[in-house]
């Protein structure tokens, strides 16, 4: 195997280092089409490390007035590459969007605001284990979408459908989705 590489299974890609040491699993790379959704959201400036903060005001905003839950948690990155990423967290000058899908007649207050979240066509995956070894995932799902010849059309949406406080770092799973023209 050469410094880092990839080796298929039905359904999944697994991420190796030259250590042979697994890096990252994550789901086939597919297009898929993603349909609006009413969503309650908080925009911030700041670090990534956010995104926990956030979230809980959000749950626990929806649970105070008895909000129906639509789906899962998301946090959509407008940063546009993997250097962008970087300067805006390591600057503390990232734009931080976390939404969750609900149900129903809702409304916002103060900086909480409810509003429909664009569908559309996206490429999607998911990956599986802990947070901080999905960039290799993400330079996997780059690459695709380049030689798909796709051009990325809106912030990427990392979705969370488990929470790392009741599953394994090796469980934890992140859907990615990137929305292309």
């Amino acid at each position: 195997m050469t410094n880092t590489d990839t080796f298929t299974l039905p359904g999944h890609i697994f991420i190796i280092l030259a250590s042979d040491r697994l890096l990252t699993h994550m789901e086939e790379i597919a297009i898929v089409e993603v349909p609006d959704q009413q969503v309650l959201g908080i925009t911030k400036k700041g670090s990534y490390t956010l995104i926990p903060q956030l979230l809980m005001r959000l749950v626990g905003y929806i649970m105070e007035k008895k909000y129906t839950f639509a789906g899962m948690p998301t946090f959509l990155c407008h940063e546009t590459s993997p250097e962008c990423v970087k300067e805006a967290n390591d600057k503390g000058t990232a734009t931080v969007e976390v939404v969750w899908p609900v149900a129903g007649k809702v409304s916002g207050t103060g900086d909480i605001r409810v509003y429909t979240l664009p569908g559309g066509k996206m490429v999607r995956t998911v990956h599986r284990g802990p947070y901080e070894t999905c960039e290799p995932t993400y330079l996997a799902l780059f690459a695709w979408i380049e030689k798909q010849r796709l051009q990325i059309s809106g912030p990427i949406r990392e979705i969370y459908p488990n929470d790392p406080r009741e599953v394994k770092p090796e469980e934890i799973l992140t859907e990615i989705l990137v929305p292309v023209r």
